[in-house]
């Protein structure tokens, strides 16, 4: 009888590691490609000065405006904006999530209400939350929260309402009840799906602060937007949109990594 040598330390990730890392290099070609046609168009005069800076303005403007420090208050106050609604926006998510999801009588009550109230658009609400809270960062950062409340109570509603009864039952037998039950045993049953709903209401909380510095703010990248627009600086417009991609592409990975963490702790 054959006895197989034991595997090496690390010789069952290694595939993973190279499987990883060539998907990092499938995920840069795009990307580069999209740099590679900018320039050309900038280049063959496909598109003017004006209405297309070459990457290299884009980045002379970001140089200035890094240098001014104007750079760093826009990032800095966008991304503070975000996260404080988005830290809102799921909160009240989770909370009316799970009551809708766990308690019939509540979901007959107010589901049809949020689920008519989901298909308002953005813009929308920018005028009314002026007119009811003023100016500042308060309507702002509502905005962003309502952004992302609805993925949030989407994902948690629908995964309450489909889990295994029997859960229920094995957590009251423990001694678990009310705020407990769901935050012991519900909710922790329900965190893939609940993840999931988080990266999306972060992608949502991008959205909509773009909205809300477009139409009401003197700060922030969104701002940055539709003053490069007024002063004709378009490639302060692009470098906006890079950062924005940029970061929302960055807050993503974050909530990615976590996820990630989470599914392998379950399995």
């Amino acid at each position: 009888m054959s006895v197989s040598a034991p595997e090496r330390p690390g010789a069952v990730d290694a595939p993973v590691r190279r499987a990883g890392s060539g998907r990092w290099v499938l995920g840069v070609l795009v990307p580069l490609a999209l740099l590679a046609a900018w320039q050309l168009c900038s280049t063959l005069g496909v598109f003017t000065r004006v209405q297309l800076p070459p990457p290299a303005d884009v980045l002379r403007a970001a140089v200035d405006m890094w240098g001014t420090g104007e750079l760093q208050r826009n990032i800095a106050i966008s991304t503070q904006r975000v996260l404080l609604g988005f830290l809102w926006g799921a909160g009240l998510g989770v909370v009316l999530g799970g009551l809708t999801g766990l308690l019939r009588s509540v979901s007959a009550l107010l589901s049809p209400t949020i689920g008519a109230l989901r298909a308002v658009p953005s813009l929308a609400w920018v005028p009314l939350l002026g007119l009811w809270i003023g100016i500042g960062e308060t309507p702002k950062i509502v905005l962003i929260a309502i952004g992302a409340f609805f993925p949030v109570y989407t994902t948690v509603h629908s995964a309450l309402s489909h889990l295994d009864p029997a859960l229920v039952e094995v957590g009251r037998a423990y001694g678990r009840s009310g705020v407990r039950l769901f935050t012991e045993i519900l909710l922790p049953a329900t965190a893939p799906s609940l993840l999931s709903g988080l990266r999306l209401a972060l992608a949502q909380a991008w959205l909509f602060l773009v909205a809300a510095e477009i139409l009401n703010g003197a700060m922030g990248l969104g701002f940055q937007l539709t003053n490069g627009q007024n002063v004709g600086r378009t490639d302060q417009m692009l470098l906006a949109i890079i950062l924005l991609a940029v970061l929302g592409k960055l807050s993503d990975v974050l909530l990615g990594l976590v996820e990630q963490r989470v599914k392998r702790n379950r399995s």
